[in-house]
């Protein structure tokens, strides 16, 4: 009962001679301390937001033309123009308020006036010259005149300030929906232009493309990301977790305290970092019509999940974080934990894994009160979530399907193994590997890179390990054991969950993976054919849906195969063979003409110029309007048979990838948008190396993941061919 004296700070006892209290010192010193710290976090965002309020000047600044008003004023040198003696007539007069004292008022004042009205123009001036997208379409290598003195502006403006905070400053925070925060995503081009904010856009896209959603969102919205491909800094599970959850609350630490600098393009423009605000002590709350996203400014607790059964751990004690060799201790805790799971609390995360109206009516009649509103109230409201794994994953040189079995357990694991609605659960497998499983609605995959690149250099570069793989440090034994979270599940609620089990297990088992890794040739050889090699990719991508899709149109039918002007050819009677110079040069011609085109059109989103918000919010208020638009119907209901997306490397770079190449990322992936369709996701790690993640639906007869990866092998060499450059030389 140690550990149930510690939590109160006194105990009192009524007795016939009165009442009897009983002090605890060591938990009146937790109490303090936990006071302290609160108090610390509470001054430092008063900080932060005081240095965001005067952003791009600061206090110092302030104090800086005070004084130099001050000194004119002593020095008789009216540099106010007449301003100061006119505020001066103003100020009330009265034997208090001499005219000397009058006179450092109105300096004062006018000082202060000069310092904000100088805080607008440069914000004003930011806004413009961050508004500014010509150098995204300059061609590689090259820059204008314009460009080079918007850079030059640019560098002197913004990049001095532009990192002192996690928020990119000098902008609106609610101007959120581009990439490159000051565009409008699309709506600038809307017919209701001037009464659509890029804030509205934002939510909307949230509310009625994630939150609206009744279907599972295990596989079709959330995504995962992987560990270090090749190594393993431990095989201890317990020391593994220890370390990765401490890197990722150093990252909620810098985060609360805005010490984290946004992603810079060029080194100069800001991306929006919006979506980081809600990375941690989230969760989706489900409801009948539509979800809602729980987020709480401070969690100070995990909550945990092994062999069927729920934990809390504090993560701190006496107003400190807890030390990785602490959190290992306590996770060893529920590891050796030999306690079965109560009735129902085993398949309880189902819930999260099925449909949302089933689990937003069980919320509300079986977790709504008592021990089950209480523990469910310790999951949701946690910091995140942690699933201690008792299978063993990570690529394995000798199975083939590693990846594929490790992709899948990270996508759904057993259905029942992941709290899907919170918006990471980290997941510890018995052999030390790791990874992660996101929910989609809070934020992009980008964002949750941003802090999986932290916690891996931090882990493995910082932290590190010890003796036997464990942490470093020594354990304080005197902290309380991890709290097993108890249930009253009864039976009409286990059918529930069952049947929300029977749902997700049939989503799961129907998903076709394959992950693989291309080890022909990586950026290094794209970059040597002077393409782009997200462009280089896409195209592959597309030429190998397009042979899976067509099989008999990979081979082109009779056509004219001469331009004006071009050469003579010998075989432009007939179909030309692939050796023929014409044939290659023609087809070189069409990918550059491609890579240019896709370039324009990541150009054009990236600057809030894509098409996709612009039809949805079309759509949206064209609804709203009651105006009937075959055209837009049609368009957003047709299906996505070819999703990709690139996962972004070396965000942050703590380590040199080249010196540590086994350090290279495994990357991530999502499941199928279309139930015909595939989901491909790719990370160009490194100069030599691109992994894809493939998935698909065995239920459709059209897609096989393993084939359509064989495809894209052979369309990335196809296209490589055109330009003629060995594949050896990129040994070297």
């Amino acid at each position: 009962m140690a550990e149930a004296h510690q939590a109160v700070a006194f105990q009192f006892t009524v007795t016939p001679d009165g009442v009897d209290f009983q002090l605890s010192r060591e938990a009146l010193k937790h109490v303090y301390l936990s006071t302290i710290s609160s108090w610390k976090k509470r001054f430092a965002r008063i900080k932060n937001s005081i240095l965001t309020g005067v952003f791009p000047a600061t206090p110092s600044s302030w104090l800086v033309v005070v004084m130099t008003t001050m000194t004119s004023i002593y020095c008789r040198v009216d540099v106010s123009m007449g301003l100061i003696f006119r505020i001066q007539n103003y100020l009330p007069r009265s034997r208090y308020l001499g005219i000397r004292s009058r006179t450092l008022l109105s300096g004062m004042l006018f000082s202060t006036g000069v310092w904000l009205s100088g805080i607008l123009l440069c914000r004003q001036t930011l806004k413009l010259l961050l508004s500014y997208h010509g150098w995204m379409f300059e061609p590689h290598g090259k820059m204008s005149r314009s460009t080079r003195l918007w850079a030059v502006s640019c560098s002197l403006g913004l990049g001095a300030r532009g990192s002192q905070t996690g928020r990119p400053m000098g902008l609106d925070p609610e101007r959120r929906c581009s990439p490159l925060n000051p565009a409008l995503a699309g709506g600038d081009r809307a017919a209701f232009r001037g009464t659509l904010s890029a804030q509205q856009v934002s939510d909307w896209w949230e509310e009625y493309i994630y939150l609206r959603g009744r279907s599972p969102i295990m596989v079709n919205s959330n995504y995962y990301v992987m560990d270090f491909l090749y190594m393993s800094p431990t095989k201890q599970q317990a020391a593994r977790a220890g370390n990765a959850v401490h890197s990722i609350l150093l990252y909620r630490r810098r985060l609360d305290r805005e010490e984290i600098p946004p992603v810079m393009a060029l080194s100069l423009v800001p991306m929006c970092s919006y979506q980081m605000e809600r990375m941690f002590n989230t969760t989706r709350i489900p409801g009948q019509e539509r979800d809602t996203l729980q987020h709480l400014s401070d969690s100070k607790h995990l909550a945990v999940f092994h062999r069927g059964r729920f934990y809390k751990v504090w993560l701190y004690h006496a107003g400190r974080l807890l030390s990785p060799r602490d959190l290992e201790m306590q996770f060893q805790h529920i590891l050796d934990d030999l306690s079965f799971p109560e009735p129902g609390e085993e398949r309880l995360a189902a819930l999260t894994a099925g449909d949302r109206v089933p689990w937003a009516e069980a919320r509300a009649k079986y977790f709504s009160h008592g021990k089950n509103k209480a523990s469910l109230d310790a999951i949701e409201r946690a910091a995140f979530f942690l699933t201690l794994d008792e299978e063993a994953q990570g690529f394995d040189k000798e199975r083939e399907d590693s990846l594929d079995r490790y992709s899948k357990s990270l996508l759904h694991g057993y259905c029942c193994d992941r709290w899907f609605d919170k918006s990471f659960t980290l997941v510890v497998y018995r052999n030390g590997k790791l990874g992660a499983n996101m929910e989609h609605s809070w934020a992009d995959a980008p964002v949750i890179g941003h802090l999986w690149e932290f916690m891996l250099a931090t882990d493995q570069f910082q932290l590190g390990y010890g003796d036997g793989g464990h942490c470093q440090g020594v354990p304080n034994t005197g902290l309380a054991p991890p709290q097993r979270l108890k249930w009253d599940i009864p039976e009409e609620c286990r059918s529930v969950i069952n049947a929300s089990y029977q749902l997700a297990r049939e989503l799961a088992d129907d998903v076709d993976f394959c992950c693989f890794q291309f080890i022909d040739f990586g950026k290094g050889l794209i970059k040597r054919c002077r393409t782009s090699p997200d462009a280089f990719i896409q195209i592959s991508l597309q030429l190998a849906h397009f042979r899976v899709r067509r099989p008999a149109a990979c081979y082109p039918p009779p056509a004219p195969t001469q331009r004006a002007g071009s050469p003579p050819c010998p075989h432009r009677a007939g179909r030309l063979p692939p050796s023929c110079p014409h044939r290659r040069a023609e087809r070189l011609r069409l990918f550059q003409t491609a890579a240019n085109k896709h370039q324009l059109l990541y150009r054009l989103a990236m600057t809030g110029a894509g098409i996709d918000r612009h039809l949805f919010c079309l759509y949206v208020v064209s609804r709203y309007l009651g105006v009937d638009s075959p055209f837009l119907a049609q368009v957003l209901s047709e299906p996505w048979r070819l999703s990709t997306s690139q996962t972004p490397q070396q965000q942050i770079k703590m380590f040199d990838l080249e010196k540590n190449p086994d350090h290279v990322s495994s990357g991530g992936g999502f499941g199928p948008v279309a139930d015909d369709g595939y989901g491909v996701s790719y990370i160009i790690a490194g100069e030599n190396l691109i992994t894809f993640h493939i998935s698909s639906k065995h239920s459709s007869p059209e897609t096989d993941s393993k084939r359509f990866g064989k495809n894209i092998q052979q369309a990335m060499l196809d296209i490589a061919a055109l330009f003629n450059v060995p594949l050896k030389k990129m040994e070297n």
